[in-house]
């Protein structure tokens, strides 16, 4: 299995000649809003896509979305739709997430239950929670994925969350291979974090015996650790080899640990 970290959230598995674009956030630099207003005067991306991804765009086989209401534009945004559509790409997504897509002309395929068949095994959802205090209700807190393929290593896509009592069971009791966690600490001018804060990040690795492949950083104007922020605070703590900090473009060569659970 390969991952390609893209930009943001958004990045390529490829397993078996297959690939799947996670979390199409398309649009050039500078071309979709701000998400602070004080002391931010960036437009949104923050960067360009990597190169990597114009080349091997043309070799996407499946696209999966972990949210995409309420805003949600660095998880799908207008030129991740338009990508999607022209190209007749076959989209995994959640119940919750079918009627909305469909209506913007993408071929879907719901995830109708909490573990679903996919490609030569199995697809978990595992709720996510975006924030915690009054900022909760207005929040589309989406799904992470766990996916266990046989003659794979596992891997849990956390999406957007913070972490949580359901997240910290589900990683003891599972110990994915590998994690792609979000990193970023995105905060907008007010509200408490919406995704993992430096302690939960240190917290996350505690628990977990595999491999956090880190990303939500550098590419939007909310995200307040980025990845220079994070290779220090790991060095502090001793996790520096616990952790991958892919840049945008790079690829990852996952190596399967330990027979996954299927179940």
């Amino acid at each position: 299995m390969n991952v390609t970290q893209i930009r943001n959230a958004t990045l390529v598995i490829e397993v078996n000649n297959t690939r799947i674009l996670v979390d199409p956030m398309l649009a050039n630099k500078s071309s979709l809003p701000k998400l602070r207003y004080f002391k931010s005067n960036q437009r949104n991306p923050l960067v360009e896509l990597p190169d990597t991804f114009h080349h091997i765009k043309h070799k996407i086989d499946y696209a999966l979305i972990t949210h995409c209401q309420k805003g949600h534009f660095d998880h799908l945004d207008r030129a991740g739709v338009r990508w999607l559509r022209e190209n007749k790409v076959t989209t995994f997504c959640t119940h919750h997430d079918l009627n909305y897509l469909s209506k913007k002309g993408i071929v879907t395929d719901v995830l109708k239950d909490k573990v679903s068949p996919f490609l030569s095994g199995k697809i978990r959802q595992i709720p996510a929670r975006h924030t915690t205090g009054w900022l909760t209700p207005f929040m589309e807190h989406g799904v992470g994925y766990f996916i266990a393929l046989e003659n794979e290593p596992s891997l849990y896509l956390m999406g957007d969350t913070i972490l949580t009592n359901e997240i910290r069971e589900f990683v003891c009791e599972n110990q994915p291979d590998y994690i792609v966690a979000p990193t970023g600490k995105a905060q907008f001018d007010i509200g408490a974090p919406l995704l993992l804060s430096e302690k939960e990040i240190i917290e996350l690795a505690s628990l977990s015996t595999g491999t956090i492949i880190a990303n939500h950083m550098d590419a939007l104007d909310h995200c307040r650790i980025t990845r220079k922020d994070l290779a220090a605070m790991l060095n502090e703590h001793d996790l520096t080899e616990r952790f991958l900090i892919p840049k945008d473009g790079e690829t990852l060569k996952l190596e399967r640990l330990k027979e996954p659970n299927l179940v």
